[in-house]
């Protein structure tokens, strides 16, 4: 990434990442609840309880992909002037975005509430980078883990906190709490430290921002472990959309809303316990076989909450399953820095989030299909897309490493490739 040179390891490089992990946490949190309560709170928007389905595929289609275009004009702008102005801006999005849910007095303001908040992809990338470059190098694993699972465990623990709130005082004051939240995150990004990097890219930002996505195009591992990450949380991401429902067809009581805090709430301890382990083992074993380990484990899970006939069988897989996708989510960040050259890390990390926007929208399409069928039919769906992530994962860890030296995104020698990732080199 173009800018001053990269400032060595900080020694209170912890206290960066407790900041990022706080806001990362009450950012996943704010998404978390608005995601599993919007099948609750669509009926009192006029939407019919037999139409809601529908309506989750298309909002999530919506609020999934419209933002994705813009990703490399972050990029471009952190290049340019500075990385966290642009943080700060996610940030903001997120407030606006969930002013309007707020206000929302009709679905099609929800809608675009739910719109709004895609314009603030990119951050996660760039706090990722400001982080690697302040962390010692033999604690990177860690520190990606521990951010990064921050997010599982505020999308999984919003809910638990969330939901006697909504069964008490409704959908809105959530909404007014989370606000809230996010301007504490917006003072906490633009006061509470101090980022080395200044942008010197002075190049036209329309060509700096497709010099970005040229870079990932022409890198040919990147070119695969893209597809191959959007295939693994495609499934997670659908089943996330619609575990509120999957809830509602095995709990008859009358606090619905705190049922599905209580079930999504145990897959967030989960998290909460697996993620750093499984970023403290990518450290010591690799973070390609961790990877695949984790996915592979996750294909074997995935299918269990189908078989169940109660809530606390459900749970309890519903636990499981979160556990170790929250390790598999933080070590792919890992895999996916090790794969860019140093001198275009940053803007690669800046599509850090790319393919689980993508999965965001794609998920739950399909799961507006499947669930015509059986609810629970989400997650045999979820295990065969990431059976078909492993899939690619493993072509994209025989592809070519990029140039040590740093070249933009070019391809190192052959034998850097499969042999080095397969053995876990990073």
């Amino acid at each position: 990434m173009a800018g001053t040179p990269t400032a060595p390891p900080d020694p209170t490089w912890w206290r960066i990442l407790i900041l990022f992990t706080l806001a990362g946490f009450i950012e996943s949190m704010f998404w978390g609840q608005i995601t599993t309560f919007t099948p609750l709170y669509l009926p009192q928007l006029g939407v019919a309880l037999a139409d809601v389905p529908g309506w989750l595929g298309t909002i999530s289609v919506v609020s999934g992909v419209l933002g994705i275009p813009f990703l490399p004009l972050w990029g471009a702008l952190a290049d340019r002037y500075a990385r966290q102005p642009v943080i700060v801006r996610s940030f903001v999005v997120h407030l606006i975005a969930g002013t309007l849910a707020l206000l929302a007095g009709n679905v099609w303001v929800f809608v675009l509430a739910r719109a709004m908040g895609s314009f603030a992809l990119g951050n996660s990338g760039l706090m990722m980078t400001t982080l690697a470059e302040r962390t010692p190098r033999p604690r990177v694993g860690l520190a990606f883990a521990v951010m990064n699972g921050g997010a599982p465990v505020g999308a999984f623990l919003g809910p638990l906190i969330g939901g006697p709130i909504v069964d008490t005082w409704g959908f809105r004051a959530l909404m007014g709490l989370d606000m809230a939240l996010m301007v504490g995150c917006i003072a906490g990004m633009a006061w509470g430290y101090r980022d080395h990097f200044v942008g010197t890219d002075r190049g036209p930002l329309l060509r700096m921002a497709w010099a970005s996505v040229d870079i990932v195009w022409r890198a040919p591992r990147l070119r695969l472990l893209f597809p191959a990450l959007f295939l693994l949380f495609a499934g997670r991401m659908l089943a996330l959309t619609y575990v509120a429902v999957a809830v509602g067809t095995l709990y008859h009581g009358t606090d619905l809303a705190t049922a599905v805090g209580l079930v999504v709430g145990a897959g967030g301890f989960a998290a909460l316990v697996v993620s750093p382990l499984v970023g403290a083992l990518g450290d010591r074993l690799g973070h390609w076989p961790v990877l695949f380990a984790g996915g592979a484990l996750m294909v074997a899970l995935w299918p269990l909450p189908f078989f169940t006939a109660d809530l606390g069988t459900f749970g309890v897989a519903w636990a499981a399953i979160n556990g170790v996708g929250a390790g598999v989510f933080a070590i792919s960040f890992n895999v996916l820095a090790d794969s860019a050259a140093p001198a275009v890390r940053g803007r690669v990390m800046s599509f850090a989030y790319l393919p689980v926007n993508l999965g965001f929208a794609v998920g739950p399409a399909i799961g507006s299909l499947v669930t015509r069928w059986s609810i629970l039919a989400i997650f045999p769906t979820a295990a065969l897309l990431t059976a078909g992530g492993l899939a690619v994962l493993a072509l994209a860890a025989r592809a070519p490493a990029p140039a040590r030296a740093g070249e933009e995104g070019l391809p190192a020698r052959p034998d850097d490739g499969a042999t080095g990732a397969i053995a876990g080199e990073g």
